[in-house]
């Protein structure tokens, strides 16, 4: 019995320093890109970019698309939501592969900001965790909501909401109808994939998706649902 405890101490020695060490790379990391440009300094500049857009310039439905079908508790956590990793976790080792994330709007937000071409994949995730919880203790949730919808990449060279509504639309997002806001809404889950121009169907079959996530979570009604059109 006393070899059997003693090995599982050992083993979790083993676990606790094999997880400090990945934790102060993933830290540093943070440290380091902080010291480059602070977060408000990177704020302040994505906010100067002529593209801006605030969410009072884009339809509710729109943002409401994007809650609905990237992290449907955002309002409700704060900067990583345990339930949607665990969630994650559970459908990938049941899938037998990674086809689904766990990351929040922040932690989306912290890597279109700082990371995006990072590729230590567990520092980088570590390093995003880090700058979330900066996001969410200085920035509104409505701030954060802006500024994923700015940064998220669209295909076709797209960067934020107004540059993929005027390429794909040729139009403002103010002035997007709901078939166009939740097809758009869709594609930043990936972009080479989703773009409309790119592969239209499968588009469409991403839009679903965000749709049937906008009745489940209470922002359309059925009745809603079936009468978009394009």
């Amino acid at each position: 019995m006393k070899i059997i405890k003693k090995f599982f101490l050992i083993v979790l020695l083993i676990l606790v320093i094999i997880g400090s060490v990945i934790f102060f790379k993933g830290y540093q990391l943070y440290k380091t890109t902080l010291e480059q440009t602070s977060l408000s300094s990177k704020i302040a500049e994505i906010k100067s970019n002529d593209t801006y857009v605030t969410t009072d310039e884009v339809p509710n439905y729109y943002l409401d698309a994007i809650i609905a079908v990237e992290d449907h508790r955002f309002k409700k956590h704060g900067a990583i939501d345990i339930i949607a990793i665990a969630r994650a976790i559970f459908s990938n080792i049941q899938a037998k592969e990674l086809n689904e994330g766990g990351s929040t709007i922040t932690q989306q937000v912290a890597k279109n900001l700082y990371f995006i071409t990072e590729d230590d994949f567990i520092s980088r995730k570590i390093a995003e965790i880090l700058v979330a919880i900066d996001l969410e203790k200085n920035y509104s949730k409505e701030d954060i909501l802006e500024f994923y919808m700015n940064t998220i990449y669209f295909g076709e060279g797209y960067y934020g909401i107004r540059e993929a509504s005027n390429g794909y639309y040729k139009k403002e997002p103010k002035d997007l109808n709901l078939y166009e806001a939740t097809l758009l809404a869709g594609v930043p889950n990936a972009p080479s994939v989703y773009a409309p121009t790119i592969n239209p169907d499968l588009a469409k079959n991403r839009q679903g998706k965000v749709i049937r996530s906008m009745v489940e979570y209470g922002y359309l009604s059925e009745e809603e649902a079936k009468n978009i059109q394009e």
